[in-house]
């Protein structure tokens, strides 16, 4: 078993991250712990991501994930302007990296991700113990002359405390981008808790090819928080709509830029 407490890389994974605003506000709030609040648009993000192969990871080995959860209010990211945010649900294909995140407090399920691209349409999916139950449906182009890059926060709970680590990340995007759809497939699992509005309404989101992030290795005590029960076991950026953040961009190196990298498309 990897020690928690160690620091893990990750690099060129194959990631779609995103968020919206759900369905059922009111459920989504209700999934945090005391301590914690929710945005005031209840926005939901996700992150569903492929690593092909074991030299990608420093000692995850290849596997899948997708996470999502709630968007935080009070709980930035260093900058002070990207949200944090609370896991709801973990679901990796790796025992390894489900054992690793269960000592470091993440809601975790064994299951599945999947990434399939062609001819610039994008189809993820997420199964877990065999079913299906999320699908996002994407259009996607190739990857540019632009990369984003920065930090995340996300928070933990383990021993009744609740506990907070900063991922720092650099993705390089796809352009264009659209979302299409984002399905909820089973309507009695919890993930339908924080299924989206009809119309659908995107937050932020990209699709990168190659996106790179670490595991920080240590944490900090969320001040005040001692996790009571819940409803389930991105660099400067500018404020968007309604207090949504979308990553700030800069350029790509020429020489990566020409490097002939495979694309998104």
């Amino acid at each position: 078993m990897l020690d928690p407490a160690a620091p893990q890389l990750v690099v060129n994974s194959r990631t779609l991250y995103f968020s919206w605003l759900p369905a059922d506000p009111d459920a989504v709030a209700a999934l945090l712990p005391p301590g914690l609040r929710a945005q005031p648009d209840r926005q939901v993000f996700m992150n569903q991501y492929v690593v092909e192969d074991d030299s990608q990871t420093s000692g995850f080995g290849a596997y899948s994930l997708t996470y999502l959860g709630v968007s935080l209010s009070g709980v930035d990211a260093p900058g002070g302007e990207n949200a944090g945010g609370w896991w709801t649900h973990y679901v990796t294909s790796s025992r390894r990296v489900r054992e690793y995140a269960v000592a470091r407090g993440a809601p975790t399920s064994l299951g599945r991700t999947t990434i399939e691209v062609h001819g610039g349409r994008l189809v993820a999916e997420t199964e877990i113990d065999g079913v299906p139950v999320i699908r996002a449906r994407c259009q996607v182009g190739e990857t540019g002359s632009v990369i984003s890059s920065g930090h995340h926060r996300y928070l933990t709970a383990r021993d009744g405390q609740l506990l907070s680590s900063v991922y720092p990340y650099v993705a390089e995007p796809v352009t264009p981008f659209l979302i299409e759809s984002v399905e909820f497939l089973e309507p009695g699992h919890s993930t339908y808790a924080l299924r989206p509005a009809n119309p659908l309404t995107i937050g932020f989101g990209f699709y990168a090819p190659r996106a790179s992030f670490a595991y920080p290795g240590g944490f900090t005590v969320h001040p005040g928080g001692h996790a009571g029960p819940v409803g389930v076991p991105a660099e400067r950026v500018k404020p968007q709509r309604g207090g949504e953040r979308t990553p700030a961009a800069h350029q790509v190196p020429a020489r990566r830029a020409r490097s002939g990298l495979p694309s998104g498309s």
